[in-house]
């Protein structure tokens, strides 16, 4: 696994800004990670020093704000992705699960979902309000706090739960997540399940000029900064505040990543011809240029930023299994059947 070794920064402009921002880019090798985290077998994408102005990412494609549905008794989800979900189009990502604001009253109940099981990909689940309570076999207990992220990778095989934390069930209140789940490539879906709990104050926060916002690193790099998630292949995944209608700022992507903006909260216009997106719209930005332009158009818009390196491999999926034949599928119900193979009983 690896930290996302190439740095990129944004420029932010104020409302009304006569003159075009330009896009600065920061040259820094390749970052150490821990000591055997490091997978030297992920191509590299070569970058430009030059002055020259970026490529701009078009709009490829707009899916606007889909129905929600509940998932299990806890999570009643936007299914962002919808049509596209585990498709090439979408690559390396596969499914994105967004829980907007809801109320919940106190109750003495789990709400959530039971025992399930994973096996070919990594699970990100972001909370922004309430707490996640997490358990799976491997002996892993944690609670996701609000600002949190749990990166769990499920590779061969994980059996797990989530439901709303015993302490939020208590109280109610307002509740906001989204589970997002990313594809591993084939040489890596039968590695061994690692999790990674990221807290709150792991994450770099990165303020961008003129008082535009703020920029979180969960993933990846933006300038110096680097997100504490480690990575099977270069992903980078950002929270974008923009804090007033008319700031605006550029996001600079490596050549060849595949791009998503999706508006969690606000309205904002993306790409060089301004694609409107309103609320839990999302934009598809595809593989080809380098610079996305987004501006607010309403006070304190929240953009979740989805890019990474696709692979071209072909996905089978079925419920909570994605590989790469339905060969494999069958095994790995199989191995959930029989608890084998990385499906061990708790």
């Amino acid at each position: 696994m690896l930290a996302n070794p190439f740095s990129f920064c944004l420029t932010a402009q104020k409302p009304d800004a006569q003159t075009e921002s330009v896009t600065k880019e920061l040259e820094h090798g390749s970052s150490q990670a821990a000591a055997g985290m490091v997978d030297d077998t992920v191509t590299q994408i070569p970058r430009s020093l030059s002055g020259a102005a970026l490529a701009m990412k078009m709009v490829r494609d707009v899916m606007l704000k889909p129905g929600a549905h509940w998932v299990g008794d806890g999570f009643h989800v936007f299914p962002v992705f919808n049509r596209k979900a585990f498709t090439r189009d979408m690559s390396p990502f596969l499914m994105f699960d967004y829980a907007a604001p809801k109320q919940f009253n106190p109750t003495r109940g789990k709400l959530g979902v039971g025992q399930h099981p994973h096996r070919g990909f990594e699970t990100v689940t972001i909370a922004w309000q309430g707490e996640v309570e997490h358990g799976d076999d491997l002996g892993n207990r944690d609670v996701i706090k609000a600002g949190d992220v749990q990166w769990m990778t499920a590779a061969r095989g994980i059996v797990h739960e989530e439901y709303h934390s015993r302490e939020f069930a208590k109280t109610g209140g307002k509740f906001e997540m989204c589970q997002l789940w990313v594809n591993l490539p084939a040489k890596h879906k039968m590695d061994p399940a690692r999790y990674q709990p990221i807290t709150s104050n792991t994450i770099p926060t990165i303020a961008l000029p003129s008082g535009a916002g703020y920029v979180r690193v969960i993933a990846g790099n933006y300038c110096d900064s680097i997100g504490p998630a480690k990575t099977f292949s270069p992903v980078d995944m950002w929270e974008v505040k923009l804090n007033k209608a008319g700031h605006s700022t550029d996001l600079v992507f490596p050549e060849g990543h595949n791009t998503i903006i999706f508006v969690r909260q606000g309205a904002a216009l993306v790409g060089a011809k301004e694609q409107r997106l309103g609320a839990q719209d999302v934009a598809l930005m595809g593989e080809v240029g380098r610079q996305v332009p987004v501006r607010a158009v309403a006070d304190d818009t929240m953009l979740l930023v989805l890019s990474g390196q696709p692979f071209d491999e072909p996905i089978a999926n079925r419920g909570p299994f994605c590989m790469n034949t339905q060969a494999e599928l069958m095994q790995a119900m199989q191995d959930y059947s029989s608890r084998t193979n990385g499906f061990g009983r708790q």
